[in-house]
């Protein structure tokens, strides 16, 4: 009996948060539904806090300026640079400001001081809507954000993915299809679900009262997640438009490590303190929606959640062996080949311009690549700002 009720507790957790994960996979594999905004494109100010990024500004500013609908402006922000892309960025036709601040860094910082910026402009020529871009995306539906973010009077997010690559090494192509899993299938299951979505730091768009008196100015380092969650608890619930997408291009192997540090190691300690408050509140409230969010923003990372559903698995495996009831190994084991079929369901679907068959076949070995990331983690989650190459 005291191995079954060891199993249980060990296999429970895991198992509520797999199915979450795989339910909300299923979900999004059905196009959610968007706004649908009509009438006069409003003013914008598109956003792009830049750092040291003179190598590929240029390129990024005259692939852009064309493609923007009247009454949009880009502005740069030149945020500590060593580098001259506030000159370069000015010459290829953007609004530059400059910021120049060691002791605080981050794009949330960057975001405020342009924020700043906009607000001392007289009210007629204040935007109605900021839009937020990096400096090496690109999108293709500006116009349609800014429509979404005016007519229902929420921050928008668009589909936020990373440029597909076949030629990349496996671990790139990998990694870049669990972006595809977070950013797009997912984030369409979470509004499908819970009438929301999370915030990306890319791709994003606010009415101008809502980005005026946002909570922006902070160093931590996934402040996208955390800006979403700090409006949805004001009841201004990031909305999800799929119709509009963001690329980035793919970082290196190493750099894509890096990246995964950060955001990994940020997301997992916002999810620590944030996620079981919200269900509580959402079950004091009665709010199926919010408790889903909350469930939703519970369940690790794809590699982390895999890694701990197998380490589970052999755990409630050796419990069976001790005398324990072979149930929790049994469900835990049902829970994570229905994760495996639904992420096949989703590379069949969405996946496979980002995901050769080849390089799936490597998973395993990508789940070795991340283990020392994991074990750093264990150490204390990154603080300070990263940028990778």
């Amino acid at each position: 009996m005291i191995a079954t009720v060891v199993a249980a507790l060990v296999a429970a957790p895991l198992l509520a948060l797999t199915a979450a994960f795989v339910i909300e996979v299923v979900a999004g594999l059905r196009s959610p539904a968007s706004p649908s905004p009509a009438g006069v494109t409003p003013r914008a100010v598109i956003v792009m806090p830049a750092h040291d990024e003179g190598p590929i500004i240029a390129a990024t500013v005259a692939r852009l300026l064309p493609e923007l609908p009247p009454g949009f402006e880009l502005l740069v922000v030149a945020d500590n640079c060593r580098d001259d892309t506030a000159a370069i960025a000015a010459a290829a036709g953007a609004s530059v400001t400059r910021r120049d601040d060691p002791t605080r860094r981050g794009k949330g910082y960057a975001l405020a001081h342009a924020r700043d910026q906009i607000a001392v402009r007289s009210p007629d020529d204040q935007p109605a809507v900021v839009m937020v871009l990096d400096a090496d995306g690109a999108t293709d539906r500006a116009s349609l954000l800014a429509m979404a973010a005016r007519a229902t009077d929420r921050p928008v997010q668009a589909t936020n993915l990373l440029a597909p690559d076949l030629t990349a090494a496996p671990m790139v192509q990998v990694s870049n299809f669990a972006f595809v899993i977070k950013n797009l299938v997912r984030q369409g299951g979470l509004a499908r679900l819970a009438g929301r979505a999370n915030l990306t730091g890319t791709g994003m768009a606010f009415p101008w009262p809502i980005f005026r008196d946002a909570p922006l100015a902070t160093s931590d380092i996934v402040e996208d997640l955390a800006l979403g969650l700090d409006l949805a608890r004001r009841g201004k619930l990031p909305c999800y438009v799929p119709e509009a997408t963001v690329w980035s291009a793919a970082s290196s192997a190493e750099g894509t490590l890096q990246q995964r540090q950060r955001w990994e190691g940020g997301f997992l300690a916002t999810s620590l303190t944030r996620a079981l408050p919200a269900m509580v509140a959402a079950l004091r409230r009665g709010d199926a929606r919010a408790l889903w969010a909350g469930l939703s923003l519970a369940i690790p990372p794809l590699t982390l959640l895999l890694m701990l559903d197998l380490a589970a698995l052999v755990v409630t495996g050796l419990l069976v062996l001790a005398g324990a009831s072979p149930w929790p190994a049994l469900l835990l084991a049902a829970a994570l080949t229905a994760a495996a079929m639904a992420l096949w369901m989703a590379w069949r679907r969405v996946g496979r311009p980002f995901l050769s068959a080849g390089a799936a076949a490597r998973l395993p070995l990508y789940v070795l690549w991340k283990i020392p990331l994991y074990l750093k983690l264990l150490g204390g989650r990154p603080t300070s700002w990263l940028r990778a190459r």
